[in-house]
């Protein structure tokens, strides 16, 4: 029953990415982990399946080495991203990748995306990380496993919490986010296309990549996310 209710949840998020613009034609996968068994299970869209066709049947469930044991199609190219995500970061139970035209931007510009104002602190706690690239031996080696490589080698060198920064930029390729579950990682990577696209027009305006003072960027994100936040009803 539980990984009927996450097919429909991941199918939804596959959806979503698409009808909002997030991944144009095929560029983008959504995925969630259901955690509760002795193993888990992931369930991933299948490769190169247009978003409008999908059916809950389609999706494919693997463990958490990739091997399928449900579906009859090729699970999506990122996969092994994904996994590696999941085993990496235990707290998260939903994974977005999309090709987002601004977010994107600033990944092939090999740049993080600063925290220029309040909207972006809402959300993000300081800067939306890039990722160093990917040598030459991690892409002929496994180059979807080390994708998920260097963004779990790059939080845990800058002691980054995966659920207060639920979002990054591959260098020269594109964003990946994350949450509590796949309608929250929909959530994160719409905003994070929103606060990137602000950051662009900001920075030609001349903004300063020190962006606000973080004083004001950390009371924004703990009156929404700390102990006593006070955003919202209770």
């Amino acid at each position: 029953m539980l990984l009927e209710s996450l097919r429909n949840q991941v199918l939804h998020a596959n959806q979503e990415i698409a009808r909002r613009g997030l991944a144009p034609h095929t560029f983008g996968n959504a995925s969630g982990i259901d955690r509760s068994g002795a193993k888990p299970l992931v369930v991933i869209k299948p490769s190169g399946v247009d978003y409008a066709a999908l059916t809950p049947a389609d999706l494919v469930v693997t463990d958490l080495d990739g091997n399928i044991v449900e579906g009859s199609l090729r699970p999506s190219s990122d996969l092994d991203t994904h996994t590696l995500l999941y085993r990496e970061f235990p707290q998260i139970g939903g994974i977005v990748h999309t090709h987002s035209e601004f977010a994107t931007s600033w990944a092939q510009a090999g740049r993080a995306i600063p925290c220029l104002g309040t909207t972006h602190a809402d959300y993000f706690h300081g800067p939306v990380p890039v990722t160093a690239p990917l040598t030459a031996d991690e892409v002929a080696q496994a180059y979807v496993r080390n994708t998920g490589a260097v963004i779990a080698r790059l939080f845990k060198q800058r002691n980054f919490d995966p659920v207060a920064v639920p979002a990054v930029l591959v260098a020269g390729h594109a964003p990946f986010t994350w949450g509590k579950d796949t309608a929250q990682a929909v959530e994160h990577a719409d905003v994070l296309e929103y606060v990137a696209r602000l950051a662009f027009r900001s920075v030609l305006l001349g903004a300063s990549d020190a962006g606000i003072p973080a004083y004001v960027g950390e009371h924004h994100y703990l009156r929404k996310h700390g102990p006593r936040a006070t955003y919202g009803q209770l």
